[in-house]
């Protein structure tokens, strides 16, 4: 079955996505809830699915939604989240994380789809995917819930790499415009540069740096480039894209679920005080649940590789049914639109102005000491 091979019954393309089952904290089950959720909202989904045979063989049978939608593929190694990502490269041939990357590689999907170890799926992607040619990092980008119209700001680097310096910085603005494009619809999106202020003389010197080469290759990438921007822009209306390094991304991220659980746990604590609370959470249920939506972390769950030879979204350890689901919606968004390869074209045809003088090359960049996988989202 190839990545378009498949027909729904309308017979239109069937989008195939490749599943690793194993390694996410709810375990195969959820997983397959997940895609069962997605199978019944849209019939232009199909499924290669990767792990323990005998493990999912059962589970696929008792989802009806998923008969005739499924191929099943016998991987039973697991990638745990404590396994150091060097290690899985060099011995999780027979694992379900590389098995389900190998199917993107081999052109049988489209995008493939983890809930496991952050670390070693970056790496192991890098490795069998590559980068695509003048990329220095790929990076994660992260949906953040905000209040423009499209209800999401995009975030990148979410963790793929602690280190980043003026010309990473400017990649994963060109990547995250790509991205906005593509996955918003945005014809020229606003992209901001996380700092500690905004003035243009704060920050490290890098960032002062990337802040002149972003504003100078701005018209010629179709963007808008509004500068600096702090935290609290980053669920704001400033900018649809916030770049920085992946420390500073993932302890955002991180720091931006609490501050969700935290809400949630509040505001549940408050309205069951007293009674007249519980009948004023009673009366004001429908924007209670309206608003619990918006913030919940698993409707925007996904974190998606920018700068490989494929497409690879990287789904929450802990996600359940509906986080997994969520993430296979983003990754059939992505194998419609076409994206790895827009996104290929796009970091092909821009030849960013080096105002370092340099000619835009860094031999610094180097596959082999990328510090991928320090950061887990």
């Amino acid at each position: 079955m190839g990545a378009q091979g498949d027909q729904d019954m309308t017979g239109a393309a069937r989008f195939v996505i490749s599943v690793d089952a194993m390694g996410g904290d709810e375990g195969p089950a959820a997983v397959v809830a997940g895609m069962a959720l997605s199978a019944r909202k849209n019939p232009r989904i199909g499924f290669i699915l990767h792990g323990p045979g005998d493990t999912l063989g059962p589970l696929v049978a008792k989802r009806r939604e998923l008969a005739g939608r499924v191929t099943l593929r016998d991987a039973p190694e697991v990638v745990s989240m404590t396994d150091k990502p060097a290690h899985v490269v060099r011995h999780g041939q027979g694992s379900s994380m590389w098995s389900a990357l190998e199917s993107v590689r081999a052109g049988e999907a489209t995008v493939c789809v983890s809930c496991g170890n952050t670390g070693a799926l970056m790496l192991m992607s890098v490795i069998r995917l590559r980068k695509l040619p003048g990329i220095y990092r790929p990076a994660i980008a992260v949906m953040w819930p905000s209040q423009n119209p499209q209800q999401h700001n995009i975030m990148l680097d979410g963790g793929a790499d602690i280190r980043a310096d003026a010309k990473d910085l400017m990649q994963y603005a060109l990547m995250g415009a790509s991205y906005a494009r593509n996955g918003f619809g945005l014809k020229c999106p606003r992209i901001g540069l996380l700092n500690v202020g905004t003035e243009e003389h704060k920050g490290r010197a890098e960032l002062r740096e990337a802040h002149d080469l972003i504003a100078a290759n701005a018209a010629s990438a179709d963007f808008e480039f509004v500068g600096f921007v702090e935290g609290r822009d980053l669920p704001g209306t400033r900018c649809d894209v916030i770049v920085t390094d992946g420390f500073t991304g993932n302890v955002a991220l991180k720091t931006g679920e609490g501050i969700a659980n935290l809400i949630t746990d509040l505001l549940r604590e408050a309205f069951a005080y007293t009674p007249l609370s519980r009948l004023a959470a009673l009366l004001a249920y429908t924007s209670l649940r309206r608003v619990k939506k918006r913030v919940d972390p698993r409707r925007a769950n996904g974190g998606v590789f920018l700068g490989l030879n494929g497409t690879v979204v990287k789904s929450h350890g802990a996600a359940d049914a509906t986080g997994v689901s969520s993430a296979i919606k983003l990754a059939f968004d992505l194998a419609q639109s076409g994206f790895t390869e827009k996104l290929a074209n796009r970091v092909a045809s821009a030849t960013p102005l080096d105002i370092t003088g340099n000619g835009g090359e860094d031999a610094r960049h180097d596959t082999g000491d990328d510090n991928h996988g320090d950061l887990a989202p």
